[in-house]
């Protein structure tokens, strides 16, 4: 294994059951040796899916882990739905736990990924103000293209934490939807380098072409729409950017260019093939039984 001061920490904040993708994002983290994966965060994805999606997001986990034969990590719950407003938290477990990590003597930067809405990090600064002076930094899945934006699904599930953390001192690496959505792959691929990775590889299939038999259009294909966030952690300059003055959102999910807020890092594309190759030969590795890093 690589040396903890090798290794990044990472807390993977996910609306595990909202879609179809999450499961790919959470099973690579898995399958990383260079993270030090500190939690797995079930998060809320509104009502309008489901009325307990908190409860579906953590069962999703759960159920992943358990195919892996993994006991491991740290799983704890995030808030039930939205914060209240912009000054008030919605505590939970999940939100806790990144203040305590962030809050521990360690030189390293905690990357916190947030794969649906920003409510437990809104949430951690809210209860803890100092995590604006903690090397701590938001990764995004979220927002729609700059400079414009409008309507994306997980800006639309908490407005108000967006602009909380847009507004706090913490780091964030923003992944816009135009970016995250060119990482599909298609079933033709799925099948060739999935299915037969074990009893987890066969499950991500089968889940995706399920969700997709579910939504309006033809489907061959999925955008692996979260598997940035672990991109660009692993790989910070595999992609184009520019640290831009971070925006408020107003209630149409538009961005508010105040030019008053310090600098965010805006992802205008990402290295694709790194990111999904490396998922492909992780999870062939590990339906071999070669997972750690010693074998490789």
């Amino acid at each position: 294994m690589l040396p903890s001061y090798k290794r990044s920490r990472l807390i993977l904040n996910t609306d595990a059951k909202n879609e179809a993708d999450d499961q790919f994002a959470i099973v690579h983290a898995l399958l990383t040796p260079s993270f030090d994966l500190h939690g797995l965060v079930p998060a809320h994805f509104g009502t309008g899916k489901s009325k307990v999606s908190l409860k579906d997001s953590r069962a999703e986990v759960e159920k992943l882990l358990s195919l892996m034969g993994i006991a491991r990590p740290v799983v704890a719950d995030g808030a039930e739905g939205p914060i209240p407003n912009e000054t008030t938290p919605n505590p939970s477990e999940g939100a806790a736990l990144i203040v305590r990590e962030a809050m521990k003597d360690d030189k390293r930067p905690l990357y916190v990924a947030f794969l649906g809405p920003l409510t437990d990090m809104a949430s951690a600064l809210l209860t803890e103000p100092r995590l604006n002076e903690r090397n701590v930094i938001c990764v995004w899945i979220g927002g729609a293209p700059w400079p414009t934006g409008g309507h994306e699904y997980n800006l639309w599930n908490d407005v108000s934490a967006a602009n909380v953390v847009m507004r706090s001192g913490i780091e964030v690496w923003q992944i816009p939807q135009n970016v995250y959505r060119m990482t599909s792959v298609g079933y033709a691929e799925l099948m060739e380098r999935c299915y037969d990775r074990g009893a987890v590889g066969k499950y991500l299939v089968d889940q995706l072409i399920e969700y997709n038999l579910k939504v309006d259009g033809v489907w061959e294909h999925r955008p692996l729409g979260d598997t940035p966030a672990l991109s660009v952690v692993l790989n910070p300059n595999g992609g184009k950017f520019e640290w831009r003055p971070a925006p408020e959102f107003n209630s149409e999910m538009n961005y508010v260019h105040t030019g008053k807020h310090r600098p965010i890092k805006v992802y205008d594309s990402i290295d694709v093939r790194y990111i999904l190759e490396d998922f492909f030969h992780k999870l062939a590795r590990f339906g071999r039984g070669q997972q750690e890093l010693a074998n490789f």
